[in-house]
């Protein structure tokens, strides 16, 4: 059981506390409820460039990075398509420095030509570096181009299109900072060696006087039931030809997102997993093959992807995958199997919690999805799951009309 304490300041941010005495550090996790999803489709990769500006210095502070590593700590941020995170680690007795830092840089980025231009350039080379010139590197923007035809989902975080970013002005930048980066849109997190009465202290006088601003409400389109198969065929100068293949899955609220990735576990949790033992030991199509999730908060795909042996034909290799679909719907799971899984996820969860900075980005992460409370009922619900929901399940979600197949050749 995690234990926290929650309080919300005047101005709405929402701030949650994680003692934790056995450690001398603490972590101050900022979590913001924008990412990818609440992009201008004609403006995309606004969310991750905003990541890379948000180091780019305050009004008060030039520097970000410099005040937390005099101060021992450390830093770093991640964007997705639905949130936008920041978090830093340094030694408990010198959090405030986090504070000044976190608050300063929420209340007053420093908006220039100059930085603007430094961030453009890091973001460009970045798509250019991993999605554009690495092999494989555009299979997400070709899939998710095939799979979603409405919800923003449709592109990646990175952005749609390398132009979008390079075409960024000062004022979309401080628009996008006006709506997304506000107390009333953000979560602030502090676990470790510290004491709610400390954080409270801290909170009210380095967050308090920063106006609310106004809550951003999201009204997204919703992704329409897909009701046929869909293909694309590419060609790369790639080692190896890929397939991939994705279904249409649920929300993360959802009672079904945890039958969800028990089935993923089951296809490709490790070594001895059905898809490995199958396709790469026995039969040696594959030299590598995973089933996945993106653990989205909206609906999101379940993806099983694979470089093939050289030599291998594209359609022997696309249906021993559905053979082996086809064969855990038609002869279900043991429960000895089913139990392994299960193990398998809590022993997962519970080596994630032994770290105070994934417990402050759960916390976060959880707090954001609408209860923090849920870190401490997500394993029941994966016992709770029975071997009859799994096979009810994986019947619709492997219906062939629900499938997008991206079939990736090698020149080579």
């Amino acid at each position: 059981m995690i234990q926290f304490d929650r309080f919300t300041l005047d101005n709405g941010l929402k701030v949650l506390v994680h003692q934790d005495k056995s450690t001398p550090m603490a972590v101050v996790n900022v979590i913001y409820d924008v990412g990818a999803k609440d992009e201008n489709p004609e403006k995309t990769g606004f969310a991750h460039l905003f990541e890379h500006l948000m180091f780019g210095g305050s009004i008060n502070i030039p520097e970000y990075d410099e005040p937390l590593q005099v101060a021992g700590g450390d830093n770093n941020a991640f964007t997705t398509n639905d949130l936008t995170n920041y978090y830093c680690q340094l030694p408990a007795e010198n959090i405030e420095t986090a504070f000044w830092l976190e608050s300063d840089r929420m209340l007053s980025l420093a908006f220039d030509k100059k930085s603007l231009e430094v961030q453009r350039k890091v973001v460009c080379e970045e798509f250019k570096e991993h999605y554009i010139n690495k092999p494989y590197g555009d299979v997400w923007k070709k899939m998710r181009e095939l799979a979603y035809t409405t919800h923003p989902y449709r592109w990646q975080t990175i952005g749609k299109e390398l132009k979008h970013v390079e075409d960024a002005t000062l004022d979309d930048v401080r628009s996008f900072f006006a709506k997304h980066y506000n107390p009333l849109n953000a979560i602030l997190v502090v676990a470790g060696n510290v004491t709610t009465e400390q954080v409270k202290a801290l909170a009210d006088k380095w967050f308090g006087p920063i106006p609310s601003g106004e809550k951003y409400l999201r009204n997204l389109p919703a992704e329409p039931k897909q009701e046929a198969a869909r293909t694309l065929e590419v060609r790369a100068d790639v080692p190896l030809d890929a397939l991939y293949k994705c279904w249409h899955i649920y929300p993360r609220l959802d009672k079904r997102y945890y039958v969800t990735d028990l089935i993923t576990e089951i296809l490709s949790g490790g070594g001895s997993s059905r898809l490995y033992q199958s396709l790469v030991k026995e039969k040696q199509l594959f030299s590598n093959i995973e089933c996945y999730h993106h653990g989205t908060t909206d609906a999101g795909l379940l993806t099983i992807e694979g470089k093939l042996v050289k030599g291998v034909n594209m359609k022997d290799a696309e249906a021993a995958v559905n053979e082996e679909i086809a064969k855990l719907i038609k002869e279900g799971i043991s429960d000895k199997e089913l139990q392994k899984v299960k193990n398998k996820t809590e022993s997962m969860m519970c080596f994630e919690d032994m770290s105070v900075m994934n417990r402050a980005t759960n916390l976060a992460m959880y707090e954001l999805l609408g209860d923090a409370g849920l870190i401490n009922t997500e394993l029941e619900k994966y016992h709770a799951v029975t071997a009859e929901e799994l096979i009810n399940e994986s019947k619709i979600i492997f219906d062939e009309k629900n499938c997008n197949t991206l079939y990736y050749y090698s020149n080579n």
